[in-house]
């Protein structure tokens, strides 16, 4: 699927409506169509209709609650050039977002959502392999909080989820929708200022993800983060436009992976990305399609290079998956583990090898 970034700009909030309310109203007119009920069914139905109000308002509260505690850790970043969300990872002043917030740039000014006046942050470290950064404040303001992250392996298709976030730089603002599915891998576009990364196992959703929304919260209800809106999906049929609920958020799991390493060391020391660790380039058939990829330089050491490929091979298998191009090679090696054993199908000489291979790391 073609995937880009969203970007960002504005300031309000959106009150999220509760679904079951429309259930109610449908429910009771389909009762009506079942034929007239006779006198003494009348108390029962005239009961249920209260109870059915009562459980929209328990949900609504359930939302507005889930928003008092997570809004305050959810904030606005903004650069010279973008402008994007981030979710207050500790109370020390880490705050993480994607790495396509961030851009080149070192220092930010954030907003938190009880307070309109911007705090300086600088850059601790960016990775844009995985669109994931984590900044600092420089000043930590008191009652700072920190979010809670979810064990995203509990994440299951239906879940309703809420996205915080400054879409458009509406900050603040709050959708809502469903997990519609789980470890999608996914391509992001370099234009508009994304990072080129593929990504696995993201979470897939149906709540708003426009604009500014990246970096902020997809939350479950109980209150935890469950993943870092990233992604919309692009609809070829409306050109560059986002293809309406199709979003994806970076798994919690990995966010706190990634960020825990830059909060401790600095840098990323154990990306958990498999490799080839090689360098290439897509290459076309006698008819101009793409047909694989062709091996232009094996790091010394690397899985490739043990595994006994050499610049000129031809890739065009990954275990079971086909690759016809670079993009279907970091897809492939998305799905995968750096250790594990696998095997690689490639042409050198005219000739179709397979070879067995251990994956590196990148």
């Amino acid at each position: 699927m073609d995937v880009h970034v969203p970007r960002t700009r504005a300031a309000a909030r959106l009150r999220v409506l509760p679904v079951l309310a429309r259930a109610a109203v449908l429910l009771a007119a389909l009762s009506a169509c079942s034929g007239s009920p006779d006198r003494a069914e009348e108390p029962t139905r005239q009961a249920a209709q209260p109870a059915a109000a009562r459980q929209a308002g328990d949900l609504e509260s359930e939302y507005q609650k889930v928003i008092r505690d997570v809004l305050p850790s959810v904030v606005q970043i903004e650069g010279r050039k973008e402008l994007g969300s981030g979710v207050v990872y500790d109370t020390r002043g880490h705050i993480v977002t994607n790495a396509h917030v961030v851009g080149d740039e070192k220092q930010f000014q954030v907003t938190t959502a009880n307070s309109e006046d911007p705090l300086s942050a600088t850059l601790v470290s960016s990775y844009p392999q995985q669109d994931l950064a984590v900044v600092k404040l420089d000043k930590v303001p008191d009652g700072l909080r920190a979010a809670t992250f979810a064990d995203s392996g509990t994440v299951e298709v239906g879940q309703i989820v809420l996205a915080m976030g400054s879409p458009l730089g509406l900050s603040s603002s709050v959708t809502q929708g469903i997990v519609s599915a789980t470890g999608r891998t996914v391509t992001e576009g370099r234009s508009g200022g994304g990072t080129g990364a593929t990504l696995g196992n993201m979470v897939q959703t149906s709540a708003a993800i426009n604009p500014g929304n990246s970096g902020g919260a997809l939350v479950n209800l109980d209150g935890q983060v469950v993943g870092i809106p990233t992604l919309a999906a692009v609809d070829p049929n409306l050109g560059s436009g986002a293809a309406p609920g199709i979003g994806f958020a970076i798994p919690s799991s990995m966010v706190k992976t990634i960020a825990d390493q830059i909060v401790k060391d600095g840098k990323v020391t154990d990306s958990g990305r498999a490799a080839l660790n090689i360098t290439g380039r897509t290459v076309v058939n006698d008819d101009y399609q793409a047909a694989g990829v062709a091996v232009v330089e094996v790091a010394d050491g690397g899985a490739a290079d043990k595994a006994g490929l050499r610049p000129g091979d031809v890739i065009t298998g990954l275990g079971e998956a086909k690759i016809t191009t670079i993009t279907s090679l970091a897809e492939a090696l998305a799905d995968d583990r750096p250790g594990q054993r696998t095997t690689i199908t490639y042409t050198r000489d005219g000739r179709t090898r397979t070879v067995d291979v251990t994956l590196g790391e990148q």
